[in-house]
């Protein structure tokens, strides 16, 4: 059970440190990025871009790392089987 315990903490700790290791290169490269448009190409916001597609990716990892924290676990999807597996045998 501790092990158990110990896996899933493990795996919540890496959700949450790829989330923010991913904003904090979102933020820095894309402030990058809107500097060079500004000064290069102001007449058309080409950085929208990366910043919609790759906003995306960031809010992924956020609702991975917090909002849905086990529902994508292993133990979640052995749950389930139990479930399914008692609602058959019924």
């Amino acid at each position: 059970m501790t092990d158990s315990l110990r896996l899933r903490a493990e795996e919540r700790v890496e959700r949450k440190i790829k989330f923010y290791k991913n904003l904090q290169a979102y933020i820095v490269v894309n402030a990058f990025l809107a500097v060079i448009n500004w000064l290069f190409t102001p007449e058309f916001w080409w950085v929208a871009f990366p910043l919609f597609f790759w906003g995306i990716g960031v809010f992924k990892d956020f609702l991975m790392a917090y909002v849905f924290v086990d529902k994508f676990s292993e133990d979640y999807r052995e749950r389930k089987i139990q479930e399914e597996m008692e609602k058959l045998g019924n």
